[in-house]
């Protein structure tokens, strides 16, 4: 079946049913895709056998094996609906993900099926994926899906609060396959877990729709990432967050360049990442835009600024709209050293003014699909801004708004300009409470190979030979770590930095007072801040 005849996603697996090139590689293994259909065919009639009552709701925690991608075809097909579990929740956070989206059956295996033990799953199944067994055959499919049915509920990754299940429908997933020029010939290297949407829209649902590999990797390593592409032949590889950090800062091999990747992927990857990536392996980084939600999309464009978010998709109206007066936001201006000098002005929440049609709300939460809804306009919760040509740039999430001293800004502008201390390799920057006043003062975590060596003279002399400094921006405290924290996609968990702020052990320094230097932060020193903020900071003022 050709890509322009997809209506549902059971479509896009059975465009593959009679297709004997090779679907997928896992650990030394191949599958071709008329292969890798028949399994999801047996899957989908075994899943239909584990419960009683129509499609199932199958929650799955595994990692990235060959039986998750057979889950997700098997549920393509039947009608059924996959909940990617992920992993790295623990205890009544993963029970309630599962109640929460009325899972059935939950597959897992032997590793992981000690995170659900004690759990209360109410008369939710555990079923162990071996218990597939291999030589049953494929039967009647449960149903017939159609474009509007749900198949997949996406977890969003709970960055300013508890998760939202995000709905895919059928129809949706038809569009994803082919909405990147893949051919037959490609092969796709997917590392990135599959119950985040990076990995499922950026790589398995093309593939399906276009033909192409899967290489599938049980989970990332940034160690053997660039051997494996290279002896798989893989010429596409997805990530997101700081994996593809993780891999600049491997040793250096004599082979780096010796692949066939033509692009990587990589939102929300820093742009001195994205040039290390390609000077060492030669090959063209791209980063774009996109959410679980799938409203609004940037997709890169030849020529933009390589810290610019991208074009919006093809007839989709985007623009940077203030939440409050509900105006379009004024383009960004800045002086000659750089400095944006309307900050207040220009930053605004990303919104796509006639996205609302490819929102398909999340589950069983209409209060946060109105939130999103708002006006007729999709909000996408992110923060960002246009400069004078009309070129769209991130500027963190709508949590990462910043107010010192009456002044509004946000934190992603702070972090790059931080990025540029040599010794840096990530930078998290969000606001932490004022012992004086109801506004923030600006916290930064800087990640460096030796936190020990980190010399808070030479940052303030850095901060002080940065034209582009804003008046406001230069941290009150900064911790130096080692490692920044990352969630399950490799994401920095600022909600946990946020949360420890300067009460942890690694090195802390800070200002006593403005234009102070910074100086280590004494035990004593958070013990007076700490009853400074209780005894004087006033609720919190809205913004």
């Amino acid at each position: 079946m050709a890509s322009e005849g997809f209506v549902t996603a059971a479509d896009v697996v059975r465009a593959r049913a009679g297709d004997t090139r090779v679907g997928l590689v896992f650990e030394g293994r191949l599958w071709t895709w008329a292969e890798v259909v028949s399994q999801m065919e047996s899957w989908a009639a075994w899943l239909g056998r584990l419960t009683s009552e129509g499609p199932p709701h199958v929650g799955v925690l595994l990692d990235n094996v060959p039986e998750y991608l057979f889950a997700i075809g098997a549920a393509l097909l039947s009608g059924s609906v996959v909940v990617g579990l992920n992993s790295t929740r623990r205890g009544g956070e993963l029970a309630g993900d599962i109640s929460f989206t009325d899972c059935a059956v939950v597959l897992t295996d032997a590793g992981h099926r000690p995170l659900l033990d004690g759990l209360d799953l109410g008369s939710a199944r555990i079923v162990d994926v071996n218990e597939h067994p291999e030589t049953t055959r494929a039967g009647p499919w449960i149903g017939d899906p159609s474009p509007d049915d749900l198949a997949l509920l996406l977890f969003t990754a709970g960055s300013t609060g508890r998760p939202k299940a995000v709905r895919v429908t059928q129809r949706r997933i038809a569009g994803s396959a082919a909405a990147i020029g893949f051919s037959p010939d490609d092969v796709l290297y997917c590392a990135m877990p599959l119950f985040h949407g990076n990995a499922l829209f950026s790589s398995v649902f093309p593939a399906m729709g276009s033909g192409a590999s899967i290489v599938l990797r049980r989970r990332f390593s940034a160690s053997t990432c660039m051997s494996e592409i290279r002896s798989t032949s893989s010429t596409f590889f997805a990530t997101i967050g700081r994996a593809l950090s993780f891999i600049v800062n491997t040793p250096p091999d004599p082979a780096d360049r010796d692949h066939r990747l033509k692009v990587v992927l990589a939102p929300e990857s820093s742009v001195a990442d994205q040039a290390a990536f390609e000077l060492r392996f030669g090959c063209r980084v791209v980063a774009g835009y996109g959410s679980s939600e799938n409203a609004v999309v940037f997709v890169p464009k030849a020529g933009l600024p390589p810290d610019s978010l991208g074009s919006p998709l093809a007839g989709l109206d985007v623009a940077v709209v203030n939440a409050e007066t509900m105006e379009e936001c004024q383009p960004a201006h800045f002086d000659g050293s750089g400095h944006m000098v309307n900050a207040a002005q220009a930053i605004g929440e990303i919104v796509g003014r006639n996205a609302l049609g490819r929102f398909e709300g999340y589950y069983k939460n209409p209060e946060a699909a109105e939130q999103r809804s708002r006006n007729g306009w999709y909000w996408s919760g992110d923060l960002g801004y246009r400069d004078e040509n009309g070129v769209f740039y991130f500027a963190g999430r709508t949590i990462d708004w910043l107010r010192v001293d009456g002044e509004n800004f946000a934190s992603a502008p702070l972090e790059r300009l931080f990025g540029r201390f040599e010794p840096v390799t990530g930078v998290a920057v969000f606001g932490v409470p004022d012992e004086r006043t109801v506004d923030d003062q600006v916290m930064a975590v800087l990640e460096l190979p030796d936190p020990s060596a980190f010399d808070p003279a030479a940052f303030d002399e850095f901060l002080a030979a940065q034209p582009d400094l804003g008046t406001k921006w230069a941290p009150r405290y900064v911790r130096v770590v080692s490692q920044l924290p990352v969630g399950a996609t490799n994401k920095i968990d600022k909600q946990r930095l946020r949360q420890q702020s300067w009460r942890v052990d690694d090195l802390v320094f800070w200002r006593p007072a403005r234009r102070e230097p910074l100086r280590l932060m004494s035990p004593g020193d958070g013990a007076a801040l700490e009853k400074a903020i209780e005894a004087h900071r006033p609720p919190r003022a809205q913004r």
